[in-house]
């Protein structure tokens, strides 16, 4: 799939620098670590609209476009697309800015689904 969006869209959630650490033998950062900056990123969404605890129980949908190199600045960006009873579903878009600053571009995109529970991790109604 060939990505032209030159814009994020969503929130700016959380940001962060891809260290050596993460990275896989080829040098590229590990694609579990993207995935879980991004569910950080849901989470934080899924947090302010439950208004409490909630929990990941599905990635409905990941695509990895481009690698993400070390000492690049990822940005994850969050759309929430549907509040049910008890389960959200977000949006969220990855953008690596590359060390230089100068190159930004999508990286990696999945929607997350949550769902609100309360303090003995059974679903609870999300607040009106």
């Amino acid at each position: 799939m060939t990505d032209t969006q030159t814009k994020p869209h969503g929130e700016l959630t959380i940001q962060t620098i891809a260290m050596p650490k993460d990275t896989n033998a080829s040098g590229d950062i590990f694609g579990g670590w993207l995935l879980s900056q991004m569910d950080l990123a849901a989470g934080v969404i899924a947090k302010r609209e439950s208004h409490g605890r909630s929990v990941t129980v599905a990635v409905n949908s990941m695509e990895f476009h481009k690698p993400v190199k070390v000492g690049a600045l990822v940005s994850c960006y969050c759309t929430l697309l549907k509040k049910g009873r008890t389960s959200l579903s977000i949006e969220v878009e990855a953008w690596a800015t590359s060390a230089t600053g100068e190159d930004r571009e999508k990286v990696t995109e999945g929607i997350f689904v949550f769902v609100a529970v309360d303090q003995d991790g059974k679903p609870r109604e999300l607040p009106k």
